[in-house]
């Protein structure tokens, strides 16, 4: 299922969230103007490792932030900032800016602690903004539960647009990356993926929500 759009609007202007997804743009810019060399050497030194950040937590927890700004392709890229661009401007709508912005960086520390905390010794870098958007869809979840996603749907050989109920959407889209990672840690070959991270931050967004969200929101479904 490929979200299209939501059912809700805000009436307030998201620029925290606007903001975020172009910042991570000209990140992503700026690691294609490096080297292959250069681009695995930046990687490492900015991207987040569990093994370094057990070991030398004083010095590594900066990656945790740097990390969540980073991104292994295009594809990458444009799956994370089209998913919190759709989720993205109603959460902060509900928190307000400031507090949807410290909300967003938190998710992203769940994130990457609980990938940590289960791969202590991995010496992979961890980059990517989906721990952080996982906490946004993990709030949208409970702040917007009977919202609609219009999606685009396979069946057969054809694709047709089906708006989905946002809490179905949101938690099959939570039992796929838990199954992806209790998968991983049966032993199955190396994805690429810290599923782990997904299943942090969204967990983060369900619980923490309510600490940020402010106590009336302006919004309207159609």
């Amino acid at each position: 299922m490929i979200p299209l759009y939501d059912t809700v609007r805000t009436h307030k202007f998201p620029f925290v969230n606007l903001l975020l997804i172009v910042i991570n743009v000209l990140a992503f810019l700026y690691e294609l103007q490096l080297g292959p060399a250069a681009l695995e050497g930046f990687i490492f030194t900015w991207g987040s490792i569990p093994a370094d950040l057990i070991g030398d937590p004083a010095n590594a927890w900066v990656n945790i932030f740097t990390s969540m700004f980073l991104h292994g392709g295009w594809f990458h890229l444009i799956s994370n900032m089209w998913f919190l661009h759709i989720f993205g401007d109603n959460v902060e709508g509900r928190m307000g800016g400031m507090r949807y912005l410290v909300f967003y960086l938190l998710s992203g520390v769940a994130a990457v602690l609980l990938q940590t905390y289960l791969q202590p010794a991995s010496s992979v870098p961890m980059i990517g903004a989906s721990g952080a958007i996982a906490g946004v869809l993990g709030a949208y979840l409970i702040s917007f539960p009977r919202s609609r996603i219009a999606s685009l749907v396979p069946i057969i050989f054809i694709f047709t647009i089906i708006e989905i109920p946002a809490a179905i959407f949101l938690l099959l889209w939570f039992v796929t990356q838990l199954y992806s990672g209790l998968f991983a840690m049966q032993g199955a070959a190396a994805s690429g993926i810290a599923w782990w991270a997904h299943i942090g931050g969204f967990i983060f967004g369900v619980l923490m929500v309510f600490f940020f969200a402010k106590r009336t929101t302006t919004y309207r479904t159609y």
